[in-house]
């Protein structure tokens, strides 16, 4: 059974970090593609950042230069580090695994809230 399990979300004041993290498990998380989307309200879900097999990684142009995609393979963990955030980052943040080019699986999302 595949499970992404997210934590890391709350509340944080605008220009705060948070750092979220995704434990995968059931999958051979070295040869996916992890990533991570977030939805807002009223929002369709958007690919924030991604990160390949090989660490090559990509960015929304909305949070270049503010948020940071790793992964850990030996402990099947990808994370996203989100600095200077913004009220307009406040979403539900999915964690997505991806063996080819769509997403394969999906955690449950962690709540994200950026008070100004």
């Amino acid at each position: 059974q595949v499970q992404l399990v997210e934590s890391g979300g709350g509340l944080v004041q605008a220009g705060g970090s948070l750092r979220l993290s995704c434990a995968a498990s059931g999958i051979i998380f070295s040869l996916h593609v992890m990533g991570w989307y977030r939805q807002a309200p009223g929002k369709q879900r958007e690919l924030v950042a991604s990160i390949t097999r090989l660490g090559s990684t990509n960015y929304a142009d909305s949070v270049k230069g503010r948020f940071t995609i790793s992964r850990d393979n030996a402990k099947n963990t990808v994370y996203l580090q989100m600095n200077s955030l913004k009220p307009e980052d406040a979403a539900v943040y999915f964690c997505s695994a991806a063996w080819g080019t769509e997403v394969d699986y999906w955690g449950q999302g962690t709540q994200v809230t950026v008070s100004s």
